[in-house]
């Protein structure tokens, strides 16, 4: 796998993605790919946070088994990642991701020792009374040392024999660095020497500070260990339990990885379908700085890629490849996935490098034939072959190549192969399952495009790229007359044919986007029609109105008497009567079709499917059917509006007391509501309080266990057992 990756320059790729992982693993996932992708695609439509590195656990779970007691940093890693779970419960997941990860159950036990732990990994002091007197002793004794230390060196009797006033680290003890004779101005012990003669001291003086700092750190270890022993028990409880973490851990690991490496590169995904066909649009290989952007298709058993020398044929070759390979481990990579399609295959195979060996005596073509014999037990596989007719003659090769390759294609296994020889191009080209690939050459400037044209034979342009790259001219028009006019000839008739045919792909979609304006045009017609056709029927209703209104006022004049002034008002009624007879104009109507924008009503939506008269539409996130008669064109099909996101802050009671939530705040903002808020509860006399201060990134977590540790009136604090977002309060 890994020799495929270099082979593919897809090395730097899959660095860049190993970053991403919680711990490196092989890209490989195991189990069905279609599910992998469904985890995938619900994962990367929700923020997330990323999981925190751990080690291999394997080792540990094995001393696990053996009744080992495990160190504080393997528990803790346990610790971690069950942590990590239940940060993920408390998310709006989508399926399949949710009962997946509401799955999970952890078990009490379990839970109870999440508490244990601060932050950084190590035991709470705040739990245990005892270790934090012991903490807060040793840090006091490390205090007095150095002040023990500063004013000796900043003693009279002393500065003579100083080096400098510094306390210096050596062997993890805390020193003077003297000059010779030092022990005639103080008494000490040399714990090392400098290149200079000088001498690492420590005074005798602060030599019952170290003895105390001794005896502190083996009480505090001996606390630690016996965590550790306490912690370790109820996890070999657990060891199956904590096994099967480990492996979740890692699986969420691989998803987590793929989604946010997507994000960073704005990647795109590509599910491998049930086909052999690879269809890329908009692709670029990762290892290319500032790409030309990849359009190709392969429906056919083998491509042939010729053309011009250092025009791209090798790299849409390993392109093809490598959208196999990021495909079928879900890799995602630069390219229009609307537009993009790969096929599944088993395998993948590239003969790319030369496979001359002196040490086993095998000429380029004999490894060669080496790895073409090793095809024949292949199946499903995908073969990328560059410079076919690599060490032998080209004519005899062709020959050889034809039958090797039509007979290989009929096992299942699809080719992409590169040749400057035309002989091999000439004797596949008419083949109903061989696609011809021309590299084009841009003449006018002399130089490779990086684009190619299906359906032709490329010309190598060996002449024009020595040439350029600096070959003097008359070597080069002496080498084109031992070439021979004939074969000049043929070069330029494949150059003609290779230039129209370019042009009319050019004119092909030139018209294509002609067409599209005119569709686009016709569109905005008919909707245009639609608008003037809603304002005529609001006129007619108006002038109905109008009618109706004046035929009343005239029946009313008249039952007065018989007046001129009735005639009038009657005659001014027929009158607008008369102008509300108006003819509709008949158009031609366009027929709708599946997947265009439609208005029903006043609704807009997408046509799904047509039966008869009637069509299933889709409006507001619901399918219903109605009369085709009743629907018109409406552009392209409305897109949906995205969720906006909201922060909940407010302060409110829970059922173990008062609770203050400090969600979606900034870390001043929180620290002074705090600080209101154990004021509050101290004057009303509560003995116990929570803070939900949230999981996140964890900085509002930190921020309020600083503020706790340095309050006065607070006996101790320590997050709520199964839910790190929460802090329990003792006041």
């Amino acid at each position: 796998m890994k020799n495929l990756i270099e082979k593919l320059d897809l090395d730097n790729y899959i660095q860049n993605f190993q970053k991403f992982l919680a711990r490196s693993k092989p890209v490989v996932m195991q189990g069905d790919i279609h599910q992998h992708f469904r985890y995938i695609e619900a994962l990367g439509k929700i923020e997330f946070p990323p999981p925190a590195q751990v080690p291999y656990l394997e080792n540990s779970l094995m001393r696990l088994k053996k009744q080992a007691v495990l160190s504080l940093e393997e528990l803790y890693a346990f610790v971690v990642m069950v942590s990590y779970f239940n940060r993920l419960k408390v998310l709006e997941l989508e399926e399949p991701l949710r009962s997946w990860i509401r799955g999970i159950e952890i078990p009490g036990e379990i839970m109870t020792t999440l508490s244990y732990f601060n932050d950084e990994g190590a035991i709470n002091p705040q739990r245990d009374r005892e270790l934090l007197s012991i903490q807060r002793a040793i840090k006091q004794n490390t205090i007095d040392i150095k002040e023990s230390l500063y004013k000796l060196a900043h003693s009279s009797h002393l500065s003579p024999y100083l080096v400098d006033t510094q306390v210096h680290f050596q062997n993890g003890e805390e020193t003077l660095l003297v000059r010779g004779g030092f022990n005639n101005a103080l008494k000490a012990t040399v714990v090392g020497r400098t290149s200079a003669g000088h001498f690492y001291i420590i005074p005798q003086s602060i030599s019952h500070l170290k003895d105390k700092q001794s005896a502190l750190l083996s009480q505090h270890e001996e606390i630690i260990w016996r965590y550790c022993k306490e912690i370790s028990a109820i996890f070999h409880k657990w060891e199956r339990f904590l096994g099967y973490i480990d492996r979740e851990y890692d699986r969420f690991d691989h998803y987590q990885a793929r989604v946010f490496f997507a994000r960073a590169y704005d990647y795109e995904f590509i599910l491998p379908s049930k086909g052999k066909e690879i269809k890329l649009s908009g692709f670029a290989h990762p290892a290319i700085e500032n790409p030309v952007l990849i359009d190709i298709e392969l429906d056919k058993r083998i491509m042939l890629v010729t053309g011009v020398n250092a025009g791209g044929k090798t790299m849409l070759l390993k392109s093809l490849l490598s959208s196999v390979y990021m495909s079928k481990y879900l890799l995602p990579f630069r390219c229009n996935a609307t537009k993009t399609s790969i096929g599944h295959y088993k395998g993948i195979e590239a003969i790319i490098d030369d496979p001359q060996s002196i040490k086993n005596d095998i000429s380029t073509f004999a490894g060669r034939m080496v790895e073409f014999s090793k095809l024949f037990s292949k199946d499903n596989t995908i073969v990328g072959v560059d410079e076919i007719e690599l060490g032998t003659d080209s004519d005899e090769a062709a020959s050889l190549f034809r039958v090797m390759l039509d007979e290989l294609s009929q096992r299942d296994i699809t080719f992409i192969v590169t040749t400057h020889h035309k002989r091999l191009a000439s004797l596949m080209g008419v083949e109903h399952d061989v696609e011809l690939i021309a590299a084009i050459y841009d003449e006018a400037n002399q130089c490779p495009t990086y684009r190619f044209l299906q359906g032709s034979i490329g010309k190598s342009y060996a002449f024009e790229t020595a040439q350029r790259y600096g070959i003097p001219a008359p070597i080069i028009q002496a080498s084109k007359k031992v070439h021979g006019e004939d074969k000049e000839r043929l070069n330029e008739l494949i150059e003609r044919s290779t230039t129209l045919e370019r042009q009319m792909r050019e004119k092909m979609m030139a018209l294509d986007v002609s067409q599209k304006e005119i569709e686009r045009k016709q569109i905005y017609l008919q909707n245009r029609r639609d608008e003037l056709e809603e304002e005529h029927k609001a006129t007619i209703h108006t002038l109905h109105l109008q009618y109706n209104r004046a035929i009343k006022e005239a029946q009313e004049a008249l039952r007065v008497k018989e007046s001129s002034e009735g005639r009038r008002h009657l005659n001014k009624a027929h009158q607008i009567q008369s102008k509300s007879q108006i003819e509709p104009i008949e158009q031609e109507k366009i027929p709708l079709k599946e997947g265009e924008g439609i208005k029903y009503r006043s609704h807009k939506g997408v046509l799904l499917s047509i039966r008869g008269e009637s069509a299933t539409i889709e409006v507001d996130g619901m399918k219903i059917r109605v009369g085709l008669k009743d629907l018109k064109r409406f552009g392209n099909a409305p897109k949906p509006k995205p969720l906006s996101k909201k922060v909940d802050v407010r302060v409110e009671k829970s059922q173990a007391g008062v609770s203050i939530k400090l969600l979606g705040m900034f870390g001043d903002e929180a620290i002074d509501k705090v600080d209101k808020f154990i004021s509050d509860a101290l004057v009303n006399g509560l003995n116990e309080v929570q803070i939900i201060h949230g999981t996140g990134g964890g900085i509002l977590s930190k921020l309020v266990g600083e503020y706790l540790k340095n309050h006065p009136k607070i006996q101790k604090f320590y997050k709520m057992p199964g839910n790190f977002g929460i802090t329990i309060v003792e006041l």
